[in-house]
């Protein structure tokens, strides 16, 4: 079940939502578990008890470090257990396959794969878990007694399939204290809304224009067609991940919860670096405070900042799949960081505007591609096709009608990933009015796409 889909929009989120409120205080939170084993469930039951493990085993490593008359070695073997329990389902269901073939094609062995699908969202809830378990030790949050309150965290159906990632520490108070007002309400629905229109009538669209030139032989393809197609999959992955987002972040206000940004017009950056403080900033934020600064940060000296750096991106890429493509997104996001922090910021401040911003989304771009390939020949044929190594022309006629039809789509894209002001604020009652209905035009937009839609997919359940 998906948050873009007529089942969860008319049947699923109205019952959640009425019984929800009807319950008493006291039962709130059970309320919220049980309809999100059931949310989860729905797709993949068998797995739920793959969560349900993690839940079960991290709640009791918190019990055990709360013990006050715990050694401090043995509050760190905790923590190592924890981490190791849940780095270890990760690694078994998300990149043991991945090793086998490596292992098979290096030693020419026939160990046979596992063929295990990958569990819906077990990237998001294994950090989120492990948040706990080193919030815990570090003093930053309190150990979770109450099992049902742990469980509410691990499995919360708005962030659980694809966040954004939730620390601990951010959310432990809201668990037990938590209102809901009529202007948190609206305010979730109008942002639930903003999300859905960014997903259904924005990357579902331009995704259709990066499937047909994905599908087209690079061999043949002229340069415009390459660079019009790894723009329309920036576009479509943006779209469709914030607003992925911005719908979880609008169902948290719903039920009174109030969940970290994950995206800020990344796509108004001026360096690699600001980029990676706009794009998926919640996962930016757990390898930052779990990994970048236990590791030393840039207290240690400038060698290991670096060092420290290329270890977190090497990660980033391989915690978003188990392929080498991935790998090689990682290095490559980690080099220009470092370059960046040797002698590019520096040189950057000396440019104007528009060509620090040139720069960012030409290496932005760059990046997609790594990202989006995982055949590394595939991903060498479209490079070439983007330089024009293919020996191909600058353009043809495909592709000309290829950026004429979706010309007006493309400025739209431009447009929303642009910061704006709220203009309707200045007229008040007026604006309110003209508010309302916007986003009412908004949902019925997006529903009457769902109706008739063949495409509709969503890139992070992958990941």
């Amino acid at each position: 079940m998906v948050f873009s889909s007529l089942l969860f929009l008319f049947l699923f989120l109205p019952a959640v939502l009425l019984l929800y409120f009807v319950s008493p205080w006291r039962i709130k939170n059970l309320v919220l578990f049980v309809t999100s084993l059931i949310f989860y469930a729905w797709g993949e039951p068998v797995y739920i008890a793959i969560m349900l493990l993690s839940t079960v085993t991290d709640y009791g490593f918190g019990l055990l470090l709360s013990h006050p008359k715990r050694s401090s070695l043995q509050r760190k073997g905790i923590v190592v257990a924890s981490v190791i329990v849940n780095l270890t389902l990760l690694g078994y269901f998300k990149y043991a396959d991945f090793l086998i073939q490596n292992v098979n094609a290096w030693l020419g062995t026939q160990i046979p794969l596992t063929d295990l699908a990958l569990p819906i969202g077990i990237s998001f809830y294994t950090f989120q878990s492990m948040s706990y378990i080193i919030d815990v030790y570090r003093g930053t949050a309190k150990a979770q007694r109450n099992w049902l309150d742990f469980g509410t965290f691990v499995a919360l159906f708005p962030q659980l399939v694809a966040g954004p990632i939730v620390q601990y520490s951010t959310i432990a108070e809201q668990l037990r204290h938590r209102t809901v007002d009529t202007g948190l309400f609206a305010e979730g629905v109008r942002r639930f809304i903003i999300g859905l229109a960014k997903k259904v009538l924005l990357a579902n669209n331009i995704g259709l224009l990066w499937n047909t030139i994905s599908s087209t032989g690079t061999d043949t393809m002229p340069v415009l067609t390459a660079w019009l197609g790894i723009i329309a999959f920036a576009f479509q992955i943006y779209f469709d991940f914030s607003g992925y987002s911005d719908m979880a972040i609008g169902l948290g206000m719903m039920f009174g919860f109030r969940f970290n940004e994950n995206f800020n017009r990344p796509y108004t950056a001026q360096s690699i670096t600001d980029f990676w403080r706009r794009w998926h900033i919640s996962l930016s934020t757990w390898f930052r405070d779990y990994v970048y600064i236990p590791l030393g940060g840039n207290r240690k000296g400038p060698w290991k900042q670096l060092r420290n750096i290329m270890i977190v991106w090497l990660l980033t890429g391989i915690w978003h799949g188990a392929s080498w493509n991935f790998l090689l997104w990682g290095l490559y996001f980690g080099v220009v960081l470092v370059l960046e922090k040797w002698f590019g910021l520096k040189l950057l401040q000396r440019l104007p505007a528009w060509i620090r911003h040139a720069y960012a989304l030409f290496l932005i771009l760059i990046g997609w591609v790594f990202f989006v390939f995982e055949d590394l020949q595939d991903m060498g044929a479209y490079f070439a096709a983007m330089f024009g190594a293919n020996h191909q022309p600058l353009w043809n006629n495909e592709s000309l009608y290829l950026l004429y039809t979706n010309a007006i789509l493309l400025v739209l894209l431009v447009l929303a990933s642009m910061p704006r002001r709220n203009e309707f604020n200045k007229f008040r009652g007026f604006g309110t009015v003209v508010r309302l209905g916007w986003h009412a035009v908004l949902f019925l937009m997006s529903v009457a796409y769902l109706v008739d839609a063949t495409f509709n997919p969503f890139l992070y359940f992958r990941f």
